[in-house]
């Protein structure tokens, strides 16, 4: 049993599937590769790969190498999934990738001769993915670097470039041309890779159509429910769904000031409700005023975020102690609570705490 006054996490998996469902389809041919990083955006990734498994997926991306570990463990040895490593190869990292039969996404020029150093020695081809750099500046060999490499005579001669990606930097803005540009760069690098299967797009990357998608496309947040386009989409499904109950209800008056500081001063009489929850839970400190919650059918207006709990505007609604109010799922939107934050779903998602009790629908 919770606690009384514990929040919780439900992590809904069967809509998990439905949002895989979705993107597998816009994604035309190619694979699906869920990116399950950072735990799974903060929702277990081990369960979610579980259940992805289950319904299809085959390759996933993580970002850390002991994410990799973790990923392949959870998985076992009856799913064994291709698991891509985005940091790529880390210094004295080698035996830990063989180890766990990882693939490193190579993005550099010292990680390439690393690998190839290590491949040598083993006295076998080692299987990478193979990170350019089209646009983003973040990640990923340069066009000149990547040409350079394959051109050399011994550049990859003991390595297998089963995969080539480059990341786009603002895919969720369809009208910024820099993807159109990204697109161009990554095309010109391909021929150099002829066989070689090719990836480009993550979440919003999928949506710009066709030319984006290639043979695999890595989705990430609009897998647990963010719009790719940074605001709610009416055909993704909320996976993380964050109750808390409520503990206080309480009236103001008008002069009356709530929690710390000056903040919030009550400018009429005002019903309210105390929540236990606050941004120790995962909910996020930026978003009061800004940010809602759902309670009685409404949306509530966040007042105040402290560490421990929250307070929300009820009006006349008919909450009680013990009430359980929604802060972030189906009706409590992810990419509205990100905006009012002034940040993305996947922060939103990533804050979400182990402290609130975790709940399971719909495992493998």
């Amino acid at each position: 049993m919770p606690e009384p006054a514990q929040a919780r996490l439900t992590i809904d998996l069967d809509a998990l599937a439905h949002n895989h469902a979705v993107l597998k389809r816009e994604a035309g041919g190619a694979e699906v590769a869920p990116v399950v990083k950072s735990d799974g955006y903060g929702l277990g990734a081990g369960p979610l790969a579980r259940r992805l498994w289950a319904d299809g997926a085959r390759s996933f991306f993580v970002a850390r190498l002991a994410e990799g570990e973790a990923l392949r463990a959870e998985l076992g040895p009856d799913r064994p999934a291709a698991i891509h490593v985005l940091d790529g190869l880390t210094t004295g990292a080698a035996p830990r990738f063989h180890a766990a039969g990882l693939t490193p996404v190579i993005s550099s020029l010292p990680q390439a001769a690393a690998a190839s150093v290590w491949a040598r020695q083993a006295g076998r081809r080692w299987p990478i993915t193979l990170h350019v750099d089209t646009g983003m500046n973040r990640q990923g060999l340069s066009t000149e670097e990547t040409r350079a490499l394959a051109q050399a005579p011994d550049g990859l001669r003991d390595l297998d470039v089963t995969l080539v990606m480059s990341h786009l930097g603002s895919a969720s803005e369809p009208s910024d041309v820099r993807s159109a540009e990204q697109l161009e760069r990554f095309r010109q690098i391909l021929p150099l890779f002829p066989d070689s299967r090719a990836s480009l797009a993550a979440s919003a990357g999928l949506f710009l159509g066709e030319d984006y998608r290639f043979d695999v496309v890595r989705p990430g947040v609009s897998l647990y429910g963010g719009g790719p386009l940074e605001r709610p989409d009416a055909r993704l499904k909320a996976v993380a769904t964050l109750t808390a109950p409520i503990l206080d209800i309480r009236n103001l008056r008008p002069g009356d000031r709530l929690g710390y500081g000056s903040g919030v001063t009550a400018d009429r009489p005002t019903r309210i409700a105390v929540v236990g929850a606050g941004y120790a839970d995962g909910v996020i400190r930026a978003a009061r005023r800004s940010g809602y919650a759902w309670l009685a059918g409404e949306r509530r207006r966040l007042l105040i975020v402290t560490m421990d709990l929250l307070a929300i505007e009820i009006g006349d609604a008919e909450g009680q102690v013990g009430q359980p109010v929604e802060l972030l799922g189906p009706n409590a939107l992810l990419d509205d609570q990100a905006a009012a934050a002034g940040t993305v779903a996947h922060e939103v998602l990533v804050r979400l705490s182990r402290r609130a009790e975790r709940v399971y629908l719909g495992g493998a």
